[in-house]
């Protein structure tokens, strides 16, 4: 049986973790547990002291990212399972994790409904996500950016390089393993209102919903995002060109800058698949 341990990034948790480590101990026993405090102001570390949980801290926050990051590089087991530390996630959803990852699945991810989504807005964005993360893909996504997930070990640190230390490490590690052609499941899973405040800015945390989309496609297939915005200036440039045609009998230079501007894209479409291909290659 493959040595399990269980990461819970935290930042001022401590009020959540007091009641979910004690079910996490029961849940799991033989688990290693590591809670990655992220700069928390709060007794996160004293309660991980008094429950005897091993607990990795930071002398300022990091980001979520982050915390994932040093918890998977301090994890001695063969399989890991990432998992909020704000109490929305329950503890005994892991054994039905690692039974779906005993199917031969690299990754297996909690996925969840509508019903457990954080607000109407999370769960439209969610959508548009996992909408959008499938049809790039081919394969169906339940939940793109839900943080409950049981990975491979040693496929999952091998794109530690690419987490980025925000909020947005799901969606980098879904796409990552779809595109190396790790295999990945989903289960179905309920998760309950988080205790405490949430450390996500709706206004500043916009910007960045704005960036995922454009980073699930660069992180899997550039092309199936530029060659579709490149078609799209072309045939408005086609479109242009007919109109003044058939209204000034020339070519105008709108026209030109729209097909010169489909060029550029596709180009651009390109070299970014270029370089993708290239972040992906592994080291022998």
């Amino acid at each position: 049986m493959d040595h399990l341990s269980i990461i819970l990034p935290a930042k001022n948790e401590g009020a959540a973790l007091m009641d979910l480590l004690p079910r996490l101990c029961r849940a799991q026993p033989e688990a290693q547990i590591i809670v990655v405090d992220d700069g928390s102001t709060d007794d996160t570390h004293d309660i991980c002291s008094r429950i005897g949980v091993s607990c990795l801290s930071s002398p300022y926050s990091m980001g979520n990212g982050a915390a994932i990051k040093r918890g998977a590089r301090a994890a001695s087991g063969d399989v890991l399972v990432f998992m909020d530390g704000d109490g929305q996630h329950d503890p005994a959803d892991i054994e039905r994790l690692l039974e779906r990852l005993g199917q031969g699945y690299d990754m297996v991810v909690g996925a969840r409904d509508w019903s457990s989504q954080a607000g109407v807005g999370r769960g439209v964005a969610n959508t548009i996500y996992n909408w959008l993360a499938t049809r790039m893909t081919g394969h169906e996504v339940a939940d793109l950016t839900s943080g409950y997930r049981a990975v491979r070990a040693d496929k999952f640190r091998e794109f530690l390089h690419l987490l980025p230390n925000g909020f947005s490490y799901p969606t980098t590690s879904t796409m990552a393993f779809f595109r190396s052609a790790y295999a990945v499941a989903y289960v179905p899973i309920k998760a309950t209102k988080r205790v405490g405040k949430s450390h996500i800015k709706p206004l500043k945390d916009g910007v960045r919903f704005l960036l995922i989309i454009f980073k699930i496609a660069t992180l899997y297939s550039p092309l199936k995002l530029f060659a579709p915005a490149s078609a799209v200036f072309f045939l408005l440039g086609c479109g242009n060109y007919l109109r003044t045609f058939f209204t000034y009998g020339r070519l105008t230079n709108g026209s030109t800058l729209m097909w010169s501007a489909a060029v550029i894209v596709f180009l651009i479409g390109l070299v970014s698949e270029q370089i993708t291909s290239l972040t992906y290659r592994r080291s022998d």
